[in-house]
């Protein structure tokens, strides 16, 4: 699948690096088009063996995203139409989630609703100083339904999240920090290069060990302890199979940089 950008979805890469941006100006709402557009580009991130990280950001200065487009859910004229919205949201943000590279958001800007839920799909976030979050659908009379009542707790803490999702607060990048939401804070103008900087340092890297990491992650939390330490042992073993992890234990004992060759 060709890496090509949508018309609110644009994909540039450079140096195995993805860098896919949310156009949607001036906040970058998450209309069906752009979730639509979104899905396709996770499909092909997956598919491309050239890319091994993904940094996902939004246009323009304002907005990393501003949440769901409020008219079209304005729209909706039945429970059942509304759950259809939820389940396309939430099946674009597990493609996402669920990729074998890992997957950065830079957070250029306001980052609420449906766009902090997009960035907890995220792997890792980096945050700029001025961004505010905040899961606010409750102020309109409605609920997270792209996962926020969910990985918000995973995250964060159960306390915390269901005192953010009941009163809608929103919260500085600072308090963010804090509580373990983003992992890093830095200048405004600075988000995008920082999360280049992670992007090329986790590059150098094996995919192999990458994807093997992401996934005993990924399942074990979703998993009792011993079944997560059984996938652990599976994916351990996977990767010390593999040709990276001899380039990785002779150059550790030679004294050298590895040369990962990506299998």
């Amino acid at each position: 699948m060709a890496l090509t950008s949508g018309e609110h979805v644009k994909i540039a890469v450079e140096d195995r690096i993805a860098v896919v941006t949310i156009d949607h100006r001036p906040v970058n709402a998450l209309d069906r088009k752009t979730l639509e557009e979104l899905g396709q580009a996770a499909d092909a991130l997956q598919a491309e063996p050239t890319v091994k990280v993904v940094v996902l950001t939004g246009g323009g200065s304002l907005a990393f995203v501003a949440g769901a487009d409020i008219k079209e859910v304005s729209q909706l004229g039945s429970a059942e139409a509304a759950k259809a919205m939820a389940a396309l949201g939430q099946s674009v943000f597990l493609k996402v989630q669920r990729l074998s590279k890992p997957v950065i958001a830079a957070i250029n800007g306001v980052c609420l609703g449906g766009g902090l839920e997009l960035a907890m799909a995220a792997h890792l976030r980096i945050s700029g100083d001025r961004a505010r979050f905040g899961q606010p659908e409750i102020n309109l009379g409605i609920i997270p339904g792209w996962g926020g009542t969910q990985r918000l707790p995973r995250l964060i803490g159960r306390a915390k999240a269901t005192e953010w999702i009941l009163t809608g607060d929103i919260v500085t990048a600072q308090e963010a920090l804090r509580l373990g939401l983003v992992n890093q804070v830095v200048p405004q103008d600075q988000v995008l290069k920082a999360a280049k900087d992670l992007a090329r340092k986790l590059a150098s890297k094996g995919a192999v060990a990458l994807t093997q990491a992401l996934r005993a992650i990924e399942q074990g939390l979703e998993a009792p302890l011993e079944e997560g330490l059984a996938r652990e042992a599976e994916a351990f073993g996977a990767v010390a199979a593999s040709e990276d992890s001899r380039e990785g234990v002779t150059a550790f004992l030679e004294k050298r940089q590895p040369q990962f060759r990506d299998r």
